[in-house]
């Protein structure tokens, strides 16, 4: 490497600020960097392009991660078993069911909620799924004996009365029966109730809507556009949970109930499972998980997921495209039928529409009107993996164009083969034999089915800080010694969880220019790759008393959500977002420190949130990339010859205080960390509905990361961190928090480091003040382990 430190001091001859400039005068080795424009939005289109290349890839390596054995029924089970496991954990199937008991619903009279259809009956039924999950429908029961049990699954905004064929009952709400006779045209209209009149019992859950009436919290006078299914999701992911997983498990309580009426009766009918839309999508997911399902119909739905990151949130699903297309899933219902109907789906252009200063922050995704084309590509390439059984796969669709109505007789004539149960001759419409006085207010039901589901992940929130104790408290034995091979493996399972890509694989390819010169200090920008199309890019600032042969400590300093690398160099509190940073990284350098302020991803808005939803379908995260980015600067700041390699700190407010939290976890060439501005509680944070600060009220719908509330929450983050020291910044009248949740989480980590016979390695600071740096005790902090007696910080761990 060449050296340009000489005579004492780094040479100076450098212009303010220098266009097209040689690199003779950069004090390291790199490449002139001429290249213009914002850094920060060319690399989020990098990373963007590398998403979509890694969702390609995937694709194309999927069936490698398969071995399927066809040799018998029994055979393929075992040989798919492990990827059931898998699939049930993505989706948040979890928790065990309780013992299946149905209950008919009565009127505000006590008299029970039944329709009578001449050759069978429709009830209002409701039956417990988990502890705190309830599930409602109608149940539809033949008279006479059973010849199939199905569960018949709606789309998310169709009534299960539509499927029954029974729109605009009394009761049901003026709106609702208002628009019986468009009801009558829906998807799927009547589908319930001709199966009924064919003898079969059926089953028709209400699913969580598209709505958003009941999404927020009256009582903290928080509300939100996010339609009901995202409401659930986002507070569920951050606890493995789903609200596919939790409607899954009313289909398979369903089945549970259905089991247990043929061992009452003696009999051995089929159970199926037929679904649209959304209920499609749940059909699918069923039929692939429980062998119990003899039939399964999937009508406009099935169709190539790459993508899935434009989808509605609530179909978001991590690290399904691993594993997982719709033809994979299909395969895995072998040799039980699968009939896939193309036919027109729903259209959503949306969530539903934001209110100036009141419900918003719901997150963008679209349904589009089915490319039949695509969907019969995805299926052939199911029938590809699959023997060639005449019993198994069904397509059903018009040619080219899709099916006009869906759940058509065709298909359904397919899905009853399957269950050996033909379906009997069209009856003839009827109406109720009696006038029905009272039915469902399928508005309050709605609010209940919404309800229900909340209160189960809000109890999961308390039951996860158990499981937390014991997943990881539990395993930490002894001293720091005794303590490293344990925290390893439990490091590579939080770097898994984050989503671990290779590390980097590109030439670092190193490129620089000068930037500025001030009286103590001197900036470069610099360039870095990472992976291909991939790059890491930030401010390196140097101090002008660097003397021959000194190797000085150094501090990344990382800006917040929206920020720039300038953000923490800004000295002029006029202007930029100085009253954020306070210039902290000039600041440092000021005090003598080399200090480097990178760009991370979390910029442009909605670009850099649809790089979370390309990244999680791959088991990725926007850390995923960061974390990467990070090793490389690292490797290139460790090879400066006036950096100490052993004394390199992270400090960051923000979106940087949760890179403090999760990259120096993982990165361990990092000697400490600071976390201002964002340490919380911070499972409450994301999925707490009955906290102001929470950020299910927010526009940030990418905070949640799947499955935290389980296994690591900050205070198991800072664990990992340890024995390096730790430090978290906060003023009281910062909002991302509140200072009693923040204490309590930090105090399992002052616990930690006291046991670790390590009591000064971590501290905070609180502040008067809002969302800032405050730059006091963190300095110190920094001044005594950079500085003072303590040294070799990455080696003592």
């Amino acid at each position: 490497m060449r050296n340009f430190i000489s005579s004492g001091l780094l040479l100076m001859s450098f212009a303010y600020t220098v266009q097209g400039q040689s690199v003779d005068n950069i004090p390291f080795d790199c490449a002139p960097l001429t290249e213009q424009g914002d850094l920060s939005a060319k690399m989020v289109e990098g990373i963007d392009s590398f998403l979509t290349g890694q969702t390609k890839k995937a694709r194309l390596e999927r069936d490698n991660t398969w071995r399927r054995d066809f040799s018998s029924p029994a055979a393929f089970d075992s040989s798919i078993a492990s990827k059931r496991v898998l699939l049930a954990k993505v989706l948040g199937v979890a928790d065990k069911r309780r013992k299946p008991e149905m209950e008919g619903m009565t009127g505000k009279d006590l008299d029970p909620l039944i329709v009578d259809r001449g050759n069978y009956t429709v009830r209002a039924v409701r039956w417990k799924v988990l502890d705190d999950l309830a599930a409602e429908g109608l149940l539809l029961q033949p008279r006479g004996k059973v010849s199939a049990r199905v569960v018949i699954v709606p789309d998310a905004d169709i009534l299960p009365e539509t499927m029954a064929g029974l729109p605009g009952l009394r009761g049901m709400g003026a709106a609702t029966a208002g628009e019986a006779a468009a009801a009558a045209g829906a998807p799927g209209y009547g589908a319930a109730g001709r199966l009924a009149a064919s003898g079969y019992e059926v089953l028709v859950p209400v699913l969580v809507s598209r709505d958003d009436t009941f999404s927020g919290n009256p009582s903290l006078r928080r509300y939100t556009n996010q339609p009901h299914r995202e409401w659930i999701y986002r507070q569920a992911y951050e606890e493995g949970r789903h609200v596919i997983g939790y409607e899954l498990q009313k289909i398979f309580s369903a089945v549970d109930w259905f089991e247990s009426r043929n061992q009452q009766e003696g009999n051995n009918s089929a159970i199926g499972v037929a679904g649209y839309g959304e209920g499609g999508m749940l059909a699918l997911y069923a039929a692939a998980l429980d062998v119990r399902i003899s039939s399964t119909l999937v009508s406009g739905y099935f169709n190539a997921r790459e993508q899935l990151w434009r989808e509605p949130i609530y179909r978001n699903v991590y690290g399904l495209l691993k594993y997982f297309g719709d033809a994979e899933l299909a395969v895995m219902s072998w040799p039980r039928r699968l009939v896939v109907e193309g036919a027109k789906g729903p259209v959503i252009a949306g969530p539903p529409a934001a209110v100036e200063g009141g419900r918003s922050g719901a997150a963008p995704g679209v349904l589009q009107t089915l490319d039949v084309a695509i969907a019969k590509a995805e299926w052939d390439r199911a029938v590809s993996m699959a023997p060639k059984t005449p019993e198994f796969l069904r397509w059903c669709s018009k040619k080219g164009t899709p099916v006009d109505q869906p759940l058509s007789l065709a298909a359904l004539t397919d899905f009853a083969e399957g269950l050996r149960a033909p379906l009997s001759a069209a009856p003839k419409r009827t109406l109720p034999k009696a006038v029905v006085n009272e039915w469902i207010d399928v508005s309050e039901r709605q609010e209940r089915t919404v309800g229900t589901m909340e209160r189960q992940v809000q109890r999961e929130i308390l039951l996860g800080e158990r499981a937390r104790n014991e997943f990881f408290w539990g395993v930490l034995k002894g001293d720091t010694a005794q303590q490293r091979p344990v925290k390893q493996v439990l490091r590579n399972r939080f770097w898994e969880q984050l989503g671990r890509l290779p590390a980097p694989e590109a030439a670092m390819n190193t490129r620089a220019r000068l930037l500025e010169k001030r009286e103590k200090w001197t900036s470069y920008e610099v360039k870095l790759d990472v992976w291909p199309g991939v790059y890491a890019w930030g401010i390196l600032l140097i101090p002008n008393d660097l003397r021959t042969g000194e190797r000085r400590p150094v501090v990344v300093c990382q800006h917040g959500l929206e920020g720039e690398p300038m953000d923490v160099v800004n000295t002029d509190p006029k202007s930029g977002n100085y009253h954020y940073y306070k210039g902290f990284a000039s600041q440092l350098a000021e005090r003598g420190y080399i200090t480097f302020a990178p760009c991370n991803l979390y910029r442009g808005k909605d670009k850099y949130k649809v790089l979370q939803r390309k990244a999680n379908p791959l088991g990725l995260s926007l850390f995923s990339v960061m974390i990467g980015q990070h090793q490389r600067i690292l490797e290139w700041l460790k090879e400066l010859t006036f950096a100490d390699p052993d004394r390199i700190g992270f400090y960051g407010l923000s979106y940087g205080g949760k890179s403090a939290m999760r990259i120096p976890a993982v990165v361990q060439g990092y000697a400490f960390s600071i976390c201002s501005g964002d340490f919380n509680e911070w499972v409450v944070k994301c999925a707490s509905t009955d906290q102001a600060f929470s950020y299910l009220f927010s526009k940030e719908y990418d905070m949640q990361e799947w499955d935290l509330g389980h296994t690591f929450n900050y205070a198991e983050m800072a664990a990992l961190i340890a024995p390096r020291p730790f430090m978290v910044e906060r003023g009281h009248d910062d909002i991302v928090a509140e200072d009693e949740w923040v204490g309590y989480e930090f105090e399992k980590v002052r616990r930690h480091y006291d046991q670790l016979g390590l009591p000064q390695s971590a501290r905070i600071e609180y502040f008067s003040g809002p969302h800032t740096i405050h730059g006091v005790g963190t300095f110190e902090f920094i001044d005594q382990f950079m500085k003072g007696t303590t040294t070799n910080l990455n080696r003592q761990y």
